[in-house]
């Protein structure tokens, strides 16, 4: 393959699962905030790394254009960076619901608008928007989180229908409940037994990634059998 594949939220969970998957015959770079993590991932799997806050679009877009600088091109965007609320609306703290808007919806905008411009020079390119099943289900106490993601369903299927001509191909990936610490990270208790192991969701993603440049796969969604 020997893609350039930028992975948002590379540090840790799925995204250090993606980065670990695709390193070897990829040159990955990693973006997130935390830079003792990055650094911990970039020296485990030998990929490059970047701190980068998503909900800012002005660091995104130096960021991108420092990477496109380096590498000469961006082949493969993985959208994966994200954050949890749960718990009713009144009760949300309002910074955290603002966070999580910045991050899960307009994080996905800022860095999907920031590769565009050298993906439509290149005449291709893959933007792959890790979702949920959040992103086409509704449950209770989960309202602002629900809302990034069907916001993420809803910008993916634009995008699809805007860039096609350009030859750049945006999938809507949508896990289930996945093993990560993203729960016991906010101190929340929830059985994971049925999570869907990362690994699983890395060989997917390999998969699209090797799908033909004249082939897209809109949407896809993998989960655990009993979840």
């Amino acid at each position: 393959m020997n893609k350039i594949v930028v992975i948002t939220g590379g540090s840790d969970g799925l995204g250090k699962t993606l980065a670990t998957s695709l390193s070897n015959d990829n040159n990955v770079i990693i973006l997130a905030t935390n830079e003792e993590k990055l650094k911990e991932v970039s020296d485990h799997i030998n990929c490059k790394y970047k701190i980068c806050d998503v909900s800012d679009c002005k660091i995104v877009e130096n960021t991108i254009n420092n990477i496109v600088n380096e590498f000469g091109k961006i082949d493969v965007l993985i959208n994966n960076a994200g954050l949890w609320i749960q718990d009713e609306l009144d009760t949300n703290d309002s910074e955290r619901i603002n966070s999580v808007v910045d991050v899960n919806l307009l994080g996905v905008i800022n860095c999907s608008k920031a590769v565009i411009p050298s993906m439509k020079q290149n005449k291709e390119g893959l933007i792959i928007n890790i979702n949920s099943q959040a992103g086409i289900n509704h449950k209770a106490e989960r309202t602002v989180y629900n809302a990034t993601k069907w916001g993420v369903t809803g910008f993916t299927k634009s995008l699809q229908d805007e860039v096609a001509k350009y030859g750049i191909r945006v999938t809507n990936v949508m896990p289930g409940m996945m093993k990560t610490e993203m729960f016991s990270k906010l101190n929340i208790e929830k059985n994971m037994a049925n999570g869907v192991d990362t690994k699983e969701v890395a060989r997917l993603i390999n998969f699209i990634i090797d799908t033909p440049s004249d082939v897209m796969i809109p949407e896809v969604g993998i989960k655990n059998i009993n979840n």
